[in-house]
C-alpha cells in the first residue's frame, strides 16, 4: 500500500514511519510547514514547527530509506485553527486547537491532498488503536492516549488512517527509535500549544483582540466584584488571577462559572457551583451505531472519564452524567466511549454548548 507519513521532527511520527515502511508499505515522508515564522512556534520543549523540527524528520526519513517532502500548510493552518482559535475565546468558549489541526489540517486538507496524489493512506505517530473492525481504540499507554484529540474523525477519514503506535508504550517507542538510529529517541515530547509557544495564552489573545474591559459579578449577590480587561482573557473553573477586590462572605475562593460575551461579564461564584450533571453536545458525529444506556464520557484530552447515560436527539448528544463534573464550557469537546476489555472503543463526539 502506497501511504503518506506525516513527520512533525518528533519520535512518535519518526517510529510511525519507520514501522509502516517494515511492514512493507511503500511509505513517503512528509513535514508540514504550519508557521510564516517557525522560530516563534517553540520556546525550548515547548511548541513545534520549527526549522529544526523539519530538520530533524528529513534526517529520520534518510535513515528509514523514504523519499521526503515539506508541504506548506501556512494559510490553512492560521485560517482553521489559529483564527479559529481566537474567534471561539472571543465568543466566550473554550477550543482544543489540537483537536481542530486533526480535524482540519491533518486529517482533512492533509488526507484529502495525500488521496488526490494516488496515496492509499496517511500514518501518523498518534498513540491510539484502529483495527481491522475499523473501530478507534484507545492506546495500551493509557497516560499517552490520544483517541480523545481523534474522537472529531469521520469513518472515511478513519479508514484512510494508520496508527502504528497504539500497541506500544512511550517509553518502547523511544526504545524503538533508538534501536533504529532515527536521531530523535531522546527529543523531548513538545508541550501545550504549539502556536503559543511560550505557554501565555492570555497575552497572545490580548495582542489579537486587544482591551475590553468588563465587570466581574458575584453570582449569588450579583454586585459588582472586580473587573477584567477582556472577558477571553477566562475560562469556566478559574480560580487564579481573577483580579477580585474582596473576598467572598464566607471567605472561600471564587471560580469562574460563566462568560457572557454579549455583556461582557464574567460571573463568579463558589467551587459548588461548577458541579454539572447534564452535558449538551451539537453538531454530534458517530463512528459506531448511536448508544442508547450506559456509556462513558471524556470531556477533556486530559480529563476524567464520567459513566453516563447518553441520548441522541437530531445531531445533539445529550450525556446525564453518573457523577458531577467541574468546569465545563462551551466549546470543549465531548468524546464517547464504550468500555470494551480490548481497549475502550470511540463511539462519537459532539461540541459541548452547554452544561448544567
Amino acid at each position: 500500500m502506497r501511504v503518506l507519513a506525516a513527520m512533525s521532527g518528533g519520535v512518535d511520527s519518526a517510529v510511525a514511519a519507520a514501522l509502516a515502511a517494515e511492514a512493507g508499505h511503500d511509505v513517503t515522508g512528509v513535514h508540514l510547514a504550519l508557521a510564516k515564522n517557525p522560530q516563534t512556534y517553540r520556546s525550548g520543549a515547548r511548541g513545534c514547527c520549527t526549522l529544526e523540527d523539519s530538520r530533524d524528520a528529513r534526517r529520520a526519513a534518510d535513515v528509514i530509506g523514504i523519499p521526503f517532502y515539506v508541504w506548506d500548510m501556512v494559510e490553512e493552518f492560521q485560517e482553521d485553527v489559529v483564527d479559529d482559535f481566537v474567534a471561539e475565546y472571543a465568543a466566550g468558549r473554550t477550543p482544543n486547537p489540537c483537536l481542530r489541526c486533526n480535524e482540519k489540517i491533518k486529517f482533512h486538507a492533509v488526507l484529502e491532498r495525500a488521496l488526490a496524489l494516488g496515496f492509499d493512506a496517511v500514518v501518523t505517530g498518534h498513540h491510539a488503536r484502529l483495527g481491522a473492525d475499523g473501530l478507534l481504540r484507545r492506546s495500551v499507554d493509557a497516560g499517552k492516549d490520544q483517541s480523545y484529540v481523534l474522537g472529531v474523525l469521520n469513518s472515511h477519514q478513519l479508514a484512510k488512517s494508520m496508527f502504528p503506535l497504539g500497541g506500544y508504550t512511550k517509553e518502547q517507542v523511544r526504545e524503538l527509535a533508538a534501536a533504529r538510529g532515527l536521531g530523535v529517541a531522546g527529543k523531548p515530547d513538545s508541550h501545550d500549544i504549539c502556536f503559543i509557544a511560550d505557554g501565555d495564552t492570555q497575552g497572545f489573545l490580548a495582542a489579537r483582540l486587544g482591551s475590553s474591559p468588563g465587570d466581574i459579578v458575584d453570582s449569588e449577590t450579583g454586585e459588582v466584584v472586580g473587573a477584567h480587561d477582556g472577558a477571553y482573557q477566562y475560562t469556566i473553573g478559574q480560580r487564579k488571577g481573577l483580579s477580585i477586590g474582596r473576598p467572598a462572605p464566607d471567605g472561600k475562593p471564587r471560580y469562574v462559572l460563566s462568560i457572557t460575551p454579549v455583556t461582557n461579564t464574567v460571573t463568579v461564584g463558589p467551587r459548588a457551583a461548577l458541579e454539572v450533571s447534564t452535558v449538551t453536545g451539537d453538531r454530534a458525529l458517530w463512528l459506531a451505531p448511536s448508544p442508547g444506556g450506559a456509556v462513558q464520557v471524556q470531556l477533556r484530552a486530559h480529563g476524567e472519564v464520567h459513566d453516563a447515560q447518553v441520548s441522541v436527539v437530531d445531531d445533539e448528544i445529550i450525556a446525564v452524567l453518573g457523577k458531577p463534573a467541574l468546569g465545563i464550557a462551551p466549546g470543549q469537546t465531548m468524546v464517547v466511549y464504550q468500555p470494551d476489555p480490548a481497549g475502550d472503543i470511540v463511539l462519537g463526539s459532539a461540541t459541548i454548548s452547554a452544561a448544567r
